[in-house]
């Protein structure tokens, strides 16, 4: 009796199966939200911004408004005809410096962000969700180095930069800070689980 072998084209017929059976089954992703099917539509009130530093309240608002219109899942509409409304306000905003060059001048800062967010049913009054959400970003005034949004995959998105701050890196140090909040109350809004 001899054993059975492996071939090559065996090999690659059952691969080849196997990778179609998942393409027609799938993989359990879907574009579906897990969010309540009553919730169509969403309102972003503009944000209060509590914090010593101007401007970055407006942003913010965008930020999140554009991650909605992109998704689809829930309609960007006038308060009056909203499902959802989110609302909210930035509370603090921080800047400290990590490191120094030899001539003790800060070359890289942290940025920190914080949040206080409510997404409400306004027909209802109930609460979907409501939480402080907060950001952390680094840049640097080193000539050459790269921006860390570069570093987290948003390469094919352009933010809109904050132009509030002295330095054109500080600014764009918000604008990465504001968009991963954006997206924090976006995902938490869309799959509240």
């Amino acid at each position: 009796m001899t054993k059975p072998g492996y071939t090559k084209r065996g090999l690659f017929l059952t691969l080849s199966l196997c990778l179609l059976s998942q393409i027609f089954v799938g993989c359990g992703y879907s574009m579906k939200s897990s969010l309540d099917h009553k919730y169509q539509s969403i309102y972003v009130e503009p944000f209060k911004n509590n914090s010593r530093e101007y401007d970055l309240q407006a942003p913010l608002a965008n930020a999140l408004t554009r991650k909605f219109m992109n998704d689809g899942r829930l309609r960007v509409v006038q308060k009056d005809m909203a499902d959802l409304i989110v609302t909210g306000s930035i509370t603090e905003y921080e800047l400290k410096g990590q490191a120094t060059d030899v001539n003790d001048e800060v070359t890289q800062f942290e940025m920190r962000m914080w949040t206080k967010v409510r997404v409400f049913d306004p027909k209802t009054g109930e609460e979907l969700w409501s939480d402080n959400v907060s950001s952390v970003t680094y840049y640097s005034t080193l000539r050459g180095d790269t921006p860390s949004h570069r570093l987290r995959g948003n390469t094919q998105v352009e933010i809109p930069v904050v132009r509030s701050f002295q330095t054109d890196r500080e600014n764009r140090a918000a604008a990465e800070a504001l968009e991963v909040v954006a997206s924090d109350i976006f995902y938490r809004t869309i799959e509240p689980w």
